[in-house]
């Protein structure tokens, strides 16, 4: 299942996909399986963090800017070095497990489309494998 995201407009940023997420499990009726979120993009990724407190992404961002600056001197002429280190650095997926219909989170878990290379037209890919 295909998910055109759109235009993201925030250099770097991460989009609670969740419920996109949830959604899709649902309309899949499946009841045991795993559903695999996936980004196709070099300079994105997908994650799984806090949902519940807003500040915990924004310590992110600002750690991920800390570790990886804009400008350090990188070789890639298209000058998004960092962008490709913090995706390398989550990852491009997420599995998750699905129970009784449902996805299984912890209660602060939310799924997140992360952007670091914006603006740019985004898509996610969601399967969903099970009984």
């Amino acid at each position: 299942m295909l998910f055109e995201y759109g235009l993201t407009t925030k250099q770097d940023d991460f989009y609670d996909i969740t419920g996109e997420v949830v959604k899709a499990v649902s309309e899949s009726k499946v009841k045991s399986g795993v559903c695999v979120v996936y980004t196709a993009h070099t300079s994105s990724a997908i994650s799984i963090n806090e949902n519940e407190d807003p500040d915990v992404l924004v310590d992110l961002l600002r750690g991920f800017d800390k570790l990886f600056p804009k400008q350090d001197g990188y070789r890639h002429q298209e000058g998004n070095s960092a962008a490709h280190l913090k995706s390398s650095t989550i990852g491009a997926s997420e599995t998750l497990i699905i129970e009784e219909g449902k996805l299984i989170l912890g209660k602060y878990q939310g799924i997140y489309f992360c952007e670091f290379d914006a603006p740019r037209d985004r898509k996610f890919y969601v399967k969903i494998l099970g009984e």
